[in-house]
């Protein structure tokens, strides 16, 4: 008791005479992601809109697409997902047509990339690419539109090379370089 009532006393005589508590000590800062390639990247919310396509036998089918009209959004691209339903993709703008490549550098999913001409028709398709290749997949014709669909959608729908292909609400998305 008498031991307790020291400590206690020396306590407060230290606070009296001005000795600061020490502080805890801070945690620790962590700088904000800028890597657009990183996992916890945190991506802004993309334009939504619809293509729809024609199949070989006369029939159209409309994905909704997420929209990549920026350079940090087609760098990202559908990294890090981990599922994708039918009916859903990411459509690609890019400003002018020209051979585009495309990799699949932490993309968790198989994915099949419709690559679309100016003028709106399918000039050729890479169907189940690898997840998590850094190999660029290419059709080697110009193209200005890139479509991303689950791996093996365009070969159960019938979605072939010169299928032709409307978009609804991306006209209005300004496309950066």
């Amino acid at each position: 008791m008498v031991l307790a009532g020291s400590l206690l006393l020396a306590g407060c005589q230290q606070e009296a005479q001005g000795s600061p508590p020490k502080p805890a000590p801070a945690a620790p800062v962590k700088p904000p992601v800028t890597d657009v390639n990183a996992e916890d990247y945190p991506m802004q919310p993309l334009p939504r809109g619809h293509v729809r396509l024609k199949d070989a036998y006369g029939g159209v089918h409309r994905v909704e697409v997420e929209i990549a009209a920026t350079r940090e959004a087609r760098t990202r691209g559908l990294m890090w997902r981990k599922e994708l339903a039918d009916g859903k993709g990411m459509l690609f703008l890019f400003p002018h047509e020209e051979v585009q490549g495309f990799w699949m550098r932490n993309t968790l999913i198989p994915l099949d990339m419709l690559f679309i001409s100016s003028d709106l028709r399918v000039v050729g398709i890479v169907s189940r690419a690898q997840p998590k290749s850094l190999e660029s997949r290419s059709v080697g014709v110009p193209s200005q539109y890139v479509l991303e669909v689950p791996g093996g959608w365009t070969e159960k729908v019938g979605v072939r090379t010169g299928s032709t292909v409307q978009f609804e609400g991306v006209s209005g998305v300004d496309i950066a370089p």
